[in-house]
C-alpha cells in the first residue's frame, strides 16, 4: 500500500498577500493555493514546509491525515479570545497540546491509530472550522474532548482530576461530532463525561441584555470602550464585546464533584457492559420473536402441503426425472417437508416406505442418493 498524506491550511482572520502566496508556492508546484488556503496531498513525497511555522505566520486552522492512521487538527486564536491558562488545563498530553506564539493561542489535537486497512476519507477541514468560532465565543467543549482523548490514550494518571466539564457536552453540534470522529474519541466516554455537563446557556444578545451589561460597567471602562469604537482602530472590538457579554454567566461549568481519570474510565467500562447486556437481552427477544414467526410460517406451509400431498409426490418424480442437480435439490426440499408432514400426522411409516421405494428405484443415481443422505433422508 502506497503512502498517502493530506495537508490543508486555512486563513480566517486575514488574507494572504501576493508575496506570501509566492513564498508558499516555492514549497510546492502542484498545491492548490488561494488567498485563504493551501491544500495538497502526497503519495510519493513529503510536505517540505513546517506546519507549526505556517500556523504561527500565515494560517488559523490546519488539518492533516495519513493512511497509516495519523490525524491532526490545529486551531489558532488571538490570545485575547482564548488565554493560554484557560486552554492549558485541558491540554495534559501529546494528544491535546497548547502553545503560544505571535499573539496566538495554538491548540493541536492528534490521534494515532494503526488502521487494518485504508479508512474512508476522514472529516474535511470545512467540517471542523466552526470549532474556532466556538472557542472564540468561550465554548470549550472541543478542549474538553481533547482532554478526554488524552485520558482515553493513557496519557493521564488515573488519579488526575478532570477539568471543568463545559456546558452542552451532551448536545454536540455537527462540527464537534466531526471532531469526535476525526480524533476517534470513544462515544461511551463522551456520554459518561456529559453526565455532569449542564445545558448550554442561551447566548442570544438582545438590546436589553446589552444595556444591562453596560449599566454594570464602571464609568472609566465605558469611556474606554466608547473611545476605542470611535477611533475604529480595532475592527473586531464589537465581536469581542459580544463574546464578553455572552460569557458573563458562564463561570460555572460542570455540576457535581470533579471525577478522576480512573473513575471516568471505570464508569465507561460499566456503561459499556450494561449496554452490551441490554443489547444481548434485546437480541434474545428478537431471536425468539423471529423463531416464533418462522415456526408459524412453517406450520402454515406444512398444512398447505398436506392438502396436496399426492401432487407433491408426483412433483418429486418429475423433478428427479430431469436428472438436473438443481431439480434434485428441489426434490430433496419437498421430501424433507413431506417427512415433517408425516411426523405431524403420525404417518412416518408410510413416508419411510415411499422414501425407501424411491431410493431403490433411483439407486444408480449417486448424486441424488448423496443429496438424500446429506438431508437425513435414509
Amino acid at each position: 500500500m502506497s503512502e498517502y498524506q493530506y495537508y490543508e491550511f486555512r486563513a480566517i482572520d486575514r488574507r494572504l498577500t501576493a508575496a506570501e502566496m509566492a513564498k508558499l508556492r516555492s514549497f510546492s508546484t502542484r498545491a492548490r493555493i488561494t488567498p485563504t488556503s493551501f491544500v495538497n496531498d502526497y503519495q510519493w513525497g513529503d510536505f517540505r514546509g513546517d506546519e507549526d511555522a505556517w500556523i504561527d505566520k500565515y494560517f488559523d486552522v490546519f488539518l492533516y491525515f495519513a493512511n497509516w492512521g495519523t490525524h491532526t487538527f490545529t486551531v489558532a486564536l488571538p490570545t485575547r479570545l482564548l488565554e493560554m491558562k484557560a486552554a492549558d488545563v485541558y491540554c495534559g498530553g501529546e494528544s491535546a497540546s497548547v502553545r503560544q506564539r505571535n499573539g496566538k493561542t495554538i491548540l493541536t489535537f492528534t490521534s494515532e491509530k494503526d488502521p487494518e486497512e485504508w479508512e474512508d476519507e476522514p472529516e474535511t477541514l470545512a467540517d471542523l472550522m466552526p470549532i474556532r468560532a466556538q472557542l472564540a465565543r468561550g465554548d470549550l467543549r472541543s478542549l474538553y474532548i481533547g482532554w478526554l482523548l488524552c485520558a482515553q490514550t493513557g496519557e493521564l494518571d488515573d488519579d488526575e482530576i478532570e477539568p471543568s466539564v463545559p456546558p452542552g457536552l451532551g448536545d454536540l453540534d455537527g462540527s464537534l461530532e466531526h471532531l469526535v470522529d476525526f480524533l476517534r474519541v470513544d462515544m461511551d466516554l463522551i456520554e459518561v463525561a456529559a453526565a455532569t455537563s449542564p445545558p448550554m446557556p442561551s447566548r442570544t444578545l438582545t438590546a436589553g441584555v446589552v444595556k444591562e451589561w453596560i449599566a454594570g460597567l464602571p464609568h472609566a471602562e465605558k469611556d474606554d470602550y466608547l473611545a476605542r469604537f470611535i477611533a475604529s482602530e480595532e475592527p473586531t472590538l464589537a465581536a469581542d464585546l459580544q463574546r464578553l457579554i455572552a460569557n458573563r454567566n458562564d463561570a460555572a461549568a460542570s455540576s457535581g464533584s470533579p471525577r478522576t481519570v480512573g473513575a471516568l474510565l471505570r464508569a465507561v467500562e460499566e456503561a459499556r457492559d450494561e449496554r452490551q447486556r441490554a443489547e444481548a437481552a434485546q437480541a434474545e427477544v428478537e431471536k425468539k420473536r423471529r423463531e416464533r414467526e418462522a415456526a408459524l410460517a412453517r406450520s402454515k406451509h406444512l398444512e398447505a402441503l398436506a392438502a396436496r400431498e399426492p401432487a407433491a409426490w408426483s412433483e418429486i418424480d418429475s423433478l428427479i426425472a430431469t436428472k438436473l442437480p438443481a431439480s434434485y435439490d428441489r426434490a430433496v426440499v419437498l421430501l424433507v417437508d413431506l417427512r415433517d408432514v408425516a411426523a405431524a400426522k403420525g404417518s412416518e411409516s408410510d413416508f419411510l416406505s415411499r422414501l425407501n421405494a424411491l431410493r431403490t428405484e433411483h439407486a444408480r443415481r449417486p448424486s441424488l442418493i448423496s443429496k438424500l443422505e446429506r438431508a437425513g433422508l435414509r
